[in-house]
Formats: structure tokens, C-alpha cells, sequence
């Protein structure tokens, strides 16, 4: 057993960090991530104190057949450039070379969080999606992700000869783009705002409440207090607030035609998958949306779209999982 774990390299570890918590997890032999934990990042110094202390609660648990990982990939909430790592809404900074030598490891692999989760699509299964239409998500040719939390994460995956290969970017920032007159309204009231009105501008947990201004400001509503994007979540789903509703259906509309635009600009003939942590939150009130109505409304290439499925990640540990086939690949 020992000459086998050495043989792959294993046990790997995998790691989801964001600006709040870290999921760290597992990878024996058996190829599963297990080990789960989720750590606060605010209790610790940095990612290699965190780990440390990941480490110490998987060598409780499985005692003598404990053995130190030599290989690593962590998924970061933040853009990549270079050996220096700054974590966004957070105050880990550190250097990749650095973080590798402290712990003691052979390989470190640093992925964008939506990265991660992209490579973590073609394994996903029926139990860890909920499909948003009739198709099915297929594994195969290229699959795209959207994730709407704080901001909004776009990244994407295609099959080729050597694996799956990870399409990151900052899609997010693309600009929005209205599909009726009330959505170009909101637009030019935010315009008056910002210079450039980016989709992660309105459809993100920061967007939120500029969408809110903007529809109460088009209905010809008082604003009234600013609110946080859970409280608009909260009072739309209560019902009785009516910028709150209109807020929440402009914001599936608006999502709905931004995860077309992605689908056609990659060609994600596999599927479109929806992230993040604003949707999960919408439970039903999404799925009786106008998202996949405006999904497919791209005029001659409706017929395109139509066979795309769309589906809503259940599973809130996937990014581990794509962290953990970023290392396997490194094994073919």
C-alpha cells in the first residue's frame, strides 16, 4: 500500500479558498476528496497556518495510515500573476514559492476559484446539479460556469486529446447588455453612476443593491434606506416588497441573457452550469424566472441555444473536486 501511494503521489490536498472560510480536502487512493473542513480565515496568519492546522485534524483522523501530502491545489477567490498571492476580502498575502517550501511539498498548484470549479464540471453528476430546462448537461466539448456571489465568476472547460483544459478569465466584467426598454433603463441610471456598467456591476452580492436603486428609480419609487443584497433577497422572496420582486426578476432576466452571451462567445455546446451563492438562495423563484427564456432569446441563434442545457451547482464542494483533477492531469 505504502509503494502504491508513493507510486501516484498521493495523498493529495485540495484546497477551496475564498475571503471568509477555507475547504480543505483529502484525496487517497480511492481518488474520492474526503477529510472535509472548513476552516475561518480570520483565525489564522495565512494559508500555511490554516493548513497546518487542517493537517493536524486528518492525522487525528486517521492515525497511523496518516501520511504528508507532497502534492497541492488550492483554488484562490483572486486573480493570478506571479509567485506573490493577494486574497481578495482578506488579509492572507504570500508567495506561492514560499507557502510550497513551508509545507513541505513537491507541488503546489495556485487555480482561480473559477477555474477550479470549471474543471470540476465534467465530473459533476444528477446528484449535484438541478437542471434549469429540459436538456441534460453532457459531459463533453466545452462546458462554461457563471457564479454570482460577491462578484461574478465566469470561467469555462474544454475536451481535448491530453485532458480537460480550464478557460479562466474575468467575464465578469464584460459589459452588460440590456434586452427591453425597462432593462435599458436601469442601465442608464447606473450609467449615471459609474462610467462603464459591467454585468458584475448589477448581478453580483455588491451589485445587488445598485439594482435595487436602479428599479426603484425606474418605477418611480422612493429608495429609501440602502439595503445589503441578503435583506433584497430576504424581502423579495417574503413577498409585500415590490422593488424587492422587480429587483429579483430583473436580476434572473438580466442573468439569464449574460449566461447566453457566455455560452455563444465560448461555444458550451455541453452546458452552461450556475455557481455561486446568490441563486441557491432564490430556491424556487428562480426556476419560475425569465432566466432561460432570455437564455435562448439571441434571435437567429436561438436555435442554437435551445439545445444548451443550464443547471444551478448544488454541491458547494465542487471546487475541491476540480482541484483535485487539476492534479491527476499532472499524472497523465
Amino acid at each position: 500500500m505504502i509503494e502504491d501511494r508513493m507510486a501516484n503521489g498521493r495523498p493529495w490536498l485540495v484546497a477551496d479558498i475564498g475571503g471568509t472560510n477555507a475547504r480543505f480536502g483529502w484525496v487517497d487512493d480511492g481518488g474520492a476528496v474526503d477529510q472535509i473542513h472548513k476552516l475561518a480565515a480570520a483565525d489564522y496568519a495565512g494559508p500555511a497556518e490554516a493548513v497546518q492546522a487542517y493537517l493536524v485534524l486528518v492525522q487525528q483522523a486517521l492515525g497511523a495510515a496518516y501520511r504528508p501530502p507532497r502534492r497541492a491545489a488550492f483554488a484562490l477567490a483572486t486573480a493570478l500573476d506571479g509567485d506573490e498571492v493577494m486574497l481578495t476580502n482578506s488579509h492572507w498575502r504570500f508567495s506561492r514559492a514560499a507557502l510550497q517550501a513551508a509545507l513541505g511539498l513537491d507541488v503546489l498548484l495556485l487555480l482561480n476559484d473559477f477555474e477550479a470549479l470549471a474543471l470540476s464540471l465534467p465530473r459533476l453528476g444528477p446528484t449535484q446539479w438541478r437542471v434549469f430546462g429540459a436538456p441534460q448537461p453532457q459531459p463533453r466539448g466545452t462546458l462554461a460556469v457563471i457564479g454570482p456571489g460577491t462578484g461574478l465568476g465566469v470561467g469555462g472547460v474544454t475536451q481535448t486529446a491530453l485532458g480537460w483544459v480550464a478557460l479562466p478569465g474575468e467575464g465578469g466584467h464584460a459589459t452588460l447588455a440590456p434586452a427591453d426598454d425597462f432593462e435599458s433603463a436601469l442601465l442608464q441610471h447606473v450609467r449615471g453612476r459609474f462610467e462603464h456598467v459591467s454585468a458584475e456591476r448589477l448581478l453580483s452580492g455588491i451589485g445587488l443593491p445598485e439594482l435595487h436603486d436602479a428599479v426603484a428609480a425606474v418605477l418611480g419609487q422612493p429608495a429609501g434606506a440602502p439595503l445589503a443584497a441578503e435583506a433584497i433577497v430576504e424581502r423579495a422572496l417574503a413577498g409585500g416588497d415590490a422593488v424587492c420582486e422587480r429587483t429579483i426578476d430583473a436580476f434572473c432576466a438580466l442573468l439569464g441573457g449574460f449566461a447566453g452571451n457566455v455560452a455563444l462567445t465560448l461555444g458550451a455546446r455541453g452546458g452552461v452550469y450556475i455557481g455561486g451563492g446568490i441563486v441557491p438562495r432564490l430556491g424556487e423563484r428562480f426556476f419560475g424566472s425569465r432566466f432561460r427564456e432570455r437564455f435562448e432569446a439571441k434571435g437567429r441563434f436561438r436555435a442554437y441555444l435551445e439545445p444548451i442545457p443550464t443547471a444551478l451547482i448544488t454541491d458547494t464542494l465542487a471546487a475541491l473536486s476540480g482541484a483535485a483533477l487539476a492534479i491527476e492531469q499532472l499524472e497523465t
